[in-house]
């Protein structure tokens, strides 16, 4: 065979993951916001002798090392697009990256409980201004790279596939980093301005356990949204019902076998086996398809039904 003639049968496997994705340049912006806050806030608290800056400032690089993280990812998955030994391109690194960081906001969640457990029964003396004027330091910073990262949230999770993600999951990892920084810096400012002028101290570990389960059910989510990805998680039954229903519409024809799972944000494969009574090409089962549902790669193998003795 003449390969010149084959290759309107050939297609490409990077799915569009060798484009930069707007979430790249925002997540590397706020890694340079958070990581120039991150060395004010050390340099401040040695040169002050400050352990409330300092313990901020580290508490930034924590969380500037999770965003990058997500940035590797959002790289990795560009480089290597086209790279042959990736089946289906590089669409779950993006997932990866995710699931990543629902891990990292979850030991963050248990380290902001356990701290606040052991402050709440052991109380410490609170530099109140001190510790207030970090507090909204920090609540300006995240605040604004809550605002950069900007995710629109979509509680309709079926407007494309019915498969409930179509996330990028990457992103979301980065956006929930920032809102839990954001978060716990509101709740730090409320804690510490009760604190300091009705002297309970008790509500700053209090508001530290509240951060801390919210931070929590959003990693939760995370986990298990980016979970089902990795893990091929079968599609959504009305998906299922949705091709099963453009191939069996003649009446002719049966699903007998299907598989139908996510590779990448908002991109989704199907294998579908069907039998029929007169078989067609695939072509004309895929073209089917096409008029009711996105598929980004679909392979459909064509059986005949045996005929009666």
């Amino acid at each position: 065979m003449q390969e010149h003639k084959l290759e309107s049968w050939k297609h490409s496997h990077s799915f569009g993951q060798d484009q930069k994705r707007q979430g790249e340049t925002r997540t590397l912006i706020v890694i340079a916001i958070t990581g120039i806050m991150m060395v004010v806030e050390i340099a401040a608290g040695l040169v002050f002798g400050s352990m409330a800056l300092l313990a901020d400032g580290l508490h930034m690089g924590s969380h500037a090392v999770a965003l990058g993280i997500n940035a590797f990812a959002y790289i990795y998955a560009r480089k290597h697009a086209q790279n042959d030994k990736y089946s289906f391109g590089t669409g779950k690194v993006n997932t990866l990256g995710g699931y990543t960081g629902a891990v990292l906001l979850a030991v963050f969640a248990v380290l902001m409980a356990w701290e606040s457990v052991i402050r709440l029964f052991n109380p410490v003396s609170i530099a109140f201004n001190q510790a207030i004027f970090v507090a909204v330091l920090g609540l300006l910073v995240n605040g604004a790279s809550v605002f950069i990262l900007g995710i629109q949230h979509n509680h309709s999770h079926d407007h494309q596939h019915g498969h409930g993600h179509h996330h990028d999951h990457n992103l979301m990892s980065a956006y929930l980093h920032v809102l839990a920084d954001a978060l716990t810096s509101l709740l730090a400012i409320f804690a510490l301005l009760i604190g300091k002028y009705f002297g309970a101290i008790w509500m700053d570990p209090l508001m530290g356990i509240v951060g801390a389960i919210l931070v929590a059910r959003w990693s939760i989510g995370l986990l298990k949204s980016t979970s089902s990805i990795l893990l091929d998680e079968q599609g959504s039954l009305e998906t299922r019902e949705q091709i099963k229903q453009s191939i069996e519409g003649e009446g002719t024809s049966r699903v007998v076998d299907l598989h139908v799972w996510s590779v990448g944000p908002g991109i989704h494969s199907a294998m579908v086996s069907v039998v029929a009574i007169d078989p067609k090409p695939p072509s004309h089962y895929k073209e089917k398809l096409r008029q009711s549902i996105r598929l980004d790669h679909l392979t459909i193998e064509v059986h005949a039904y045996p005929a009666e003795d």
